[in-house]
């Protein structure tokens, strides 16, 4: 009985430092300013076309950003993307879905902005969307309705991360 219990409270121990590792790792902070750092691996592979002058397909044609960060825009985008696209996506690494860092330098913000609002019509039709979903596993980005005031909040703070 006695090696029992051992062995119980040796697994549970096992189990519970693993776990705690698991979250630290995937803890990330999400901060707004100008970052200096590249990100760990955004390289995509030839299967995923950079499309820079591709604006997606949904209601957004045109974006024109300031020269300036609205910092205020800013800080009220990381927060929304703390509180819906973390499930799925990192801010640097690849996830189920692609990091953030650096999406500027592969997609047109018009594209970014249509991804987070059409999801479905892009994934669908878009030549850059379903090779995303392709290189991803076939795992779909789930329709939020998130309306263009906070889509465009959150495409003003991946200016920051840049």
């Amino acid at each position: 009985m006695k090696t029992i219990s051992i062995c119980l409270v040796l697994m549970c121990s096992v189990l519970f430092s693993n776990c705690a590792e698991q979250k630290k790792s995937n803890n990330e902070s999400i901060s707004i300013g100008k970052k200096k750092e590249k990100p760990i691996s955004t390289k995509e592979d030839s299967t995923v076309p950079v499309m820079l002058d591709n604006k997606g397909i949904g209601p957004i044609t045109s974006i024109t950003f300031e020269s300036e960060i609205d910092q205020n825009l800013a800080k009220k985008g990381a927060e929304l993307f703390k509180s819906k696209c973390t499930a799925c996506h990192k801010v640097k690494q690849r996830f189920i879905g692609p990091p953030m860092v650096g999406i500027y330098e592969k997609r047109s913000p018009e594209w970014v902005m249509n991804m987070i609002m059409n999801p479905a019509e892009m994934l669908e039709k878009d030549p850059v969307a379903k090779a995303l979903l392709k290189k991803y596993n076939n795992t779909i980005m789930i329709n939020q309705n998130i309306p263009e005031e906070e889509a465009r909040a959150m495409v003003e703070w991946f200016r920051t991360l840049e």
